[in-house]
């Protein structure tokens, strides 16, 4: 089976790295291994769009990162309506995704360990702390919005939230469309 894939260029805001190429599925949808299968973990569109369309994306993985057992993500999408958007590409009518989610995991058990010396010309004192973590589960909430316009053919706009158990906001990633030239026109052929 032959699947489409989108390609583009994504460059953080003020670096100097060169961009770095992005494929993504048809439906801007991203894949990876999840527990050795090829899993959806993102699907912020989901054609047709149309006001009122819904869909949940959801996966558990299981040893995601040394300090999780195991992490579960369920999110919830739903196409609110149209609304015009301004980003340095220009001014767009698009169509706006929002999703709210939750996401859990099982804290590896681990231990670490932290030591400090102090010498003198007469001694020497060395400190230890063992630090154990004890397996917990902890989770926390989402929340993203994108912003498709049809004459792009993409967002042109998004915002990902991620909060955790006590409400607090650790990570948020914007992006805005920088730049866009219109395909050409269909012309005699």
């Amino acid at each position: 089976m032959l699947t489409a894939l989108v390609g583009l260029s994504v460059k953080t805001n003020g670096s100097t790295q060169p961009p770095r190429e992005v494929f993504l599925g048809s439906d801007w949808s991203r894949s990876r291994d999840v527990n050795g299968k090829d899993t959806v973990v993102n699907r912020p569109l989901a054609f047709p769009l149309s006001q009122g369309k819904s869909w949940d994306l959801g996966f558990t993985e299981a040893n995601p990162n040394r300090n999780f057992k195991s992490e579960k993500w369920d999110n919830h999408f739903t196409v609110v309506g149209y609304e015009t958007v301004k980003v340095p590409a220009g001014k767009f009518r698009a169509l706006k995704i929002e999703s709210e989610g939750h996401w859990e995991a099982e804290l590896a058990p681990s231990q670490s360990v932290v030591q400090g010396a102090e010498s003198r010309q007469d001694s020497a004192t060395v400190v230890s702390q063992v630090r154990r973590t004890l397996p917990r589960n902890v989770g926390g909430k989402t929340y993203k919005a994108f912003w498709y316009a049809p004459e792009v053919k993409r967002w042109v706009k998004s915002v990902e939230e991620y909060y955790s158990s006590g409400g607090v906001r650790n990570e948020r990633y914007t992006q805005e469309l920088e730049s866009f030239k219109p395909a050409p026109s269909g012309g005699a052929g």
